[in-house]
């Protein structure tokens, strides 16, 4: 009896740590709820294109020559035609679901990881004429996506420390207001955008669950959403019906975010 007895004793102390040490090994699926913050943006400006003919950076004027955007720029939404009044970009929380996979070999660990989600974060960026009158762009993001790589080391057999990094995707609600009520103005959007994330976390593994932080930066670019401006019912000295229409758009189309999540995930 005592034969079989220090048998199964030392069954469990060999079983034991080699469980522990493939804690991470395998695939899994989460959650995770963080908060997304903008990088500052405050100096934003809008960019023109006289002529609509695809050259941006230029100039629109008045009859007189003078400049008919020197009230200037803001990097938010603007609620007047001065541009000292602007309501700042909003930050907000963010929601995704994960599904990985990962593979343990002694103490690193590589893997992939997908996830999808959403974020409740609004960038805008204003101009303001000489007539005067505010312009704005508006986007929104509407759902994300991301794949990417991880490699981590275990800190103890059941805390894994980790880099991550890869690719990701945002689908965009682009929007346009201004008080200009003379002239006509249509918005050609870009309603996704592509870019890349890196990061790092912490995952302890309780049993079959695991919790975890994690820090993200994402860094979307390839905005090319423009508002295209026509005469409308304006009269012929209006500067962009002087400068035979124009387009403008954000002069910095990268849309960066930074965020913290906590993360929970189940190993099958």
């Amino acid at each position: 009896m005592k034969k079989y007895a220090l048998a199964a004793v030392t069954a469990v102390m060999v079983a034991a740590p080699a469980q522990a040490q493939d804690a991470f090994d395998g695939v899994y699926a989460g959650v995770s709820i963080g908060y997304d913050i903008q990088a500052g943006d405050g100096d934003e400006i809008i960019s023109f294109d006289r002529g609509s003919n695809g050259t941006f950076g230029e100039t629109v004027t008045t009859s007189t020559g003078a400049n008919a955007f020197s009230p200037g720029f803001c990097g938010g939404e603007a609620t007047s035609t001065a541009n000292t009044n602007c309501i700042a970009d909003s930050d907000g929380v963010t929601f995704q679901g994960r599904f990985g996979y990962d593979s343990q070999m002694g103490k690193l660990v590589v893997g992939i990881v997908g996830e999808v989600g959403t974020a409740d974060v609004t960038d805008t960026v204003s101009a303001f004429s000489t007539t005067p009158a505010f312009y704005y762009m508006e986007r929104e993001i509407d759902y994300t996506a991301a794949l990417r790589l991880r490699a981590g080391y275990t800190v103890t057999p059941t805390t894994l420390l980790y880099a991550t990094g890869g690719v990701a995707y945002a689908k965009l609600e682009q929007s346009f207001e201004t008080s200009n009520t003379a002239n006509a103005f249509e918005v050609i959007a870009d309603d996704k955008t592509w870019g890349y994330q890196i990061g790092a976390g912490l995952e302890q593994k309780i049993g079959a669950f695991s919790l975890g932080v994690e820090y993200l930066y994402t860094g979307y670019n390839e905005d090319d959403t423009l508002i295209r401006v026509t005469q409308g019912t304006a009269g012929a000295t209006n500067p962009f019906v002087l400068a035979g229409g124009v387009d403008f758009k954000r002069a910095n189309d990268d849309f960066n975010l930074q965020t913290v999540k906590v993360v929970a995930t189940f190993r099958f």
